[in-house]
């Protein structure tokens, strides 16, 4: 329940149900104002917030700017997954009870884009309940925040039962007009696709996702059940460890494969991407070779080129790179995060092995996942991630996943991909105001990415809901589920 304790799209989004960020997004995925009734831009490097007043937290506590201002030294604390939101900002003032400056590092183009996932919480109920601090759920730790909240958004927590079952009630005292109509929301983890199914099936519950690709067919021909698709702005990849001397699990005993260009190319060129969309997604998928996809600004069809599918260059490749034989490496990957993660992880394994690799998968549900190869510890030498700009912008899969580590930036880039000519236009992409030229450095940046053999992008998935016919919805391209937008007919 901390919405500081891990950067991940799906706790995020939830947990906006409870509490309210400064600036929201609306049913096109376009800003709204929210805690905040307006912002400017007094100058190049300082944005002003003008607060929503006369709003209260679910304790009843009164919301003002000094909320703001402790909500953002929690969030940037080295504990928290959101710091590197916070890397361009260098401070947080409150001007008075109802306004509040933000001064960053250099001029930010997107800064209140990027604002949108940030929800705030109440400084005198962390305070008084130990939680000032987030949990750092690398170690499983736990505090107050990480099992109770107090929010100023449209609903209340009133159950939890971690892992099974989550339960909300409508907050009467919310600040904003409701365009919902319900009074109490249950949110079950059904990890069994196919029970998830048949809940829904026999009306357990109201809507599910995702679906996998297999049921969609069963459901759409369902009386009184309906589908609901449509593109999704996240990209799903392959990672390397490329940081380490020796990979902590492989069985190369001296050094670390994936620090040799040729055997990531060949990685790439080994993985069949077509049957992958075919066979495994039955086309609902976008095949990529970027970190970002199309909905994303920076985003250029000429740009989204792939390393073609070629096994036989691709063992060429790895004999050429000394591994004639292959090697042995673990995968980890996911059982529970993305459409269909584990079948794709399950796919990669015959079509690796003809290249002489052979893969161990550990598959995993997404905590102990996440765990293991985010940072401090960065344990995975081989995973699979997503990920999805906060900012609608490329400039923030560019900055989170390939920039060099450095305690804010790179911090979700879990295999330590380094490049200094990267990181140059990455400093130049976050201050750029001429578009011509900010759109030219996206593309550069990408293309180092790219001739680097850095990842191996698969692709972006299509979202895919359902829901019984009484359920009225709107379904974002971020795949969030805002339930200020649900009605029950």
């Amino acid at each position: 329940m901390d919405p500081y304790g891990r950067s991940e799209t799906f706790l995020l989004t939830f947990l906006q149900n409870i509490y309210d960020p400064l600036v929201r997004r609306g049913p096109h995925l376009e800003l709204e104002p929210a805690l905040a009734t307006s912002w400017e831009q007094r100058s190049p490097k300082l944005w002003r917030f003008k607060l929503r007043p006369n709003v209260r937290f679910q304790d009843g506590t009164p919301f003002t700017a000094d909320d703001v201002v402790f909500s953002y030294h929690r969030a940037s604390s080295p504990i928290s997954q959101l710091r590197p939101w916070f890397a361009n900002v260098t401070a947080v003032r409150k001007v008075d009870a109802l306004t509040v400056d933000f001064e960053t590092r250099v001029p930010d183009p997107v800064f209140v884009e990027g604002l949108t996932f940030w929800v705030i919480m109440s400084k005198a109920w962390c305070e008084a309940h130990g939680a000032s601090e987030p949990a750092d759920l690398a170690r499983s730790d736990e505090n107050y925040a990480t099992r109770h909240a107090n929010g100023t958004g449209p609903f209340r927590l009133s159950g939890r039962e971690p892992d099974r079952r989550t339960t909300l009630t409508n907050n009467p005292d919310w600040w904003d007009t409701p365009q919902h109509n319900l009074t109490d929301v249950e949110f079950d983890v059904i990890g069994n696709a196919s029970t998830r199914v048949a809940a829904l099936l026999t009306g357990d519950v109201a809507m599910i996702y995702s679906v996998p690709p297999q049921y969609m067919e069963r459901l759409d021909q369902t009386p009184g059940v309906r589908l609901i698709k449509g593109p999704e702005l996240r990209t799903i990849f392959l990672g390397f460890d490329e940081a380490r001397d020796v990979l902590l699990h492989s069985d190369v005993p001296d050094r670390n494969p994936f620090k040799d260009r040729r055997v990531r190319q060949a990685f790439n060129e080994a993985i069949d991407i077509a049957a992958i969309h075919e066979r495994i997604m039955r086309g609902q998928s976008h095949p990529t070779g970027l970190l970002y996809g199309p909905g994303v600004y920076g985003y250029t069809p000429q740009s989204d080129i792939r390393w073609p599918y070629d096994p036989a260059h691709a063992r060429q490749l790895m004999a050429d790179a000394g591994y004639k034989d292959g090697f042995g490496v673990t995968l980890d990957c996911p059982n529970d995060r993305y459409v269909d993660d584990e079948a794709i992880c399950r796919s990669l394994a015959p079509m690796l092995a003809r290249i002489g690799v052979r893969l161990t998968l550990n598959i995993q549900p997404r905590m102990q996942y996440f765990a293991r190869i985010s940072g401090p510890a960065y344990m995975s030498s081989f995973f699979m991630l997503g990920w999805l700009p906060n900012t609608y912008d490329a400039y923030s899969a560019l900055y989170n996943l390939a920039g060099s580590r450095d305690g804010t930036r790179g911090v979700f880039n879990d295999g330590g991909y380094s490049n200094p000519a990267f990181d140059a236009l990455l400093d130049r992409i976050l201050v750029d105001q001429d578009p011509a030229a900010r759109q030219a450095e996206i593309i550069a940046a990408s293309r180092i990415l790219h001739e680097d053999a850095a990842f191996v992008p698969l692709h972006q998935q299509e979202i895919v809901w359902a829901a019984r016919d009484t359920i009225e919805l709107v379904q974002l391209a971020d795949n969030s589920f805002p339930l200020r937008l649900v009605r029950v007919k």
